[in-house]
């Protein structure tokens, strides 16, 4: 049942990638590979790997789904970078 967690990781490589292609292909004691199905075949993605490992590779494979940013993340984002503005612009005006 372990197998789970390899499973599950191969699931958010097809939703982030967008490829309902992938598969994770389990090996007696516990390894995994991950392979791209195709109607010419099978393409071998990976190499057996630990379980662990295999999660790991799958995670990297593709890039994460960009984090929803709300209006107030944007607006605090803004005034932050104004409050940097103006703290960087202070030391220098003291000197002059």
């Amino acid at each position: 049942m372990r197998s789970t967690k390899a499973i599950s990781a191969v699931e958010r490589l097809k939703t982030r990638s967008g490829n309902a292609n992938y598969a994770a292909i389990s090996m007696p004691g516990g390894y995994f590979y991950l392979v791209e199905r195709s109607p010419e075949g099978s393409k071998k993605i990976s190499e057996p790997m630990p379980m662990d490992e295999f999660v790991a590779f799958v995670n990297a494979r593709e890039p994460a789904k960009p984090r929803k940013v709300s209006k107030l993340d944007l607006a605090m984002e803004e005034q932050i970078g104004r409050s940097g503005k103006r703290t960087a612009k202070s030391p220098a005006d003291g000197d002059a």
